[in-house]
């Protein structure tokens, strides 16, 4: 997802010089699709928040999950903090 998110970093907080973090769960089905996307701390700058879920969206549909985790695992969520840094940059963590 850092590759399309640097790939999509939202214009609007280039030219704004908006900068932060957020954190968000992903969701991801046994097949790879989204099951559902929620930011758990919002970055407190709406133009992040709504880039971080259309970067999710873009990058979306995922790899189906491995047989390993699909034996045991319907949903798959995963949470990471994400950065947008103020070299134009999308970090997760």
């Amino acid at each position: 997802m850092e590759r399309i998110g640097n790939l999509n970093y939202p214009e609007a907080a280039r030219q704004q010089k908006i900068y932060g973090s957020l954190q968000l769960t992903v969701s991801i089905r046994a097949d790879g699709s989204v099951e559902n996307v929620e930011i758990s701390r919002p970055s407190g700058q709406s133009i992040l928040d709504a880039a971080a879920l259309r970067i999710v969206k873009l990058a979306s549909p995922f790899a189906p999950l491995p047989p390993d985790i699909r034996r045991d695992t319907d949903i798959l969520s995963i949470t990471r903090t994400w950065t947008f840094t103020q070299s134009d940059k999308l970090e997760s963590e």
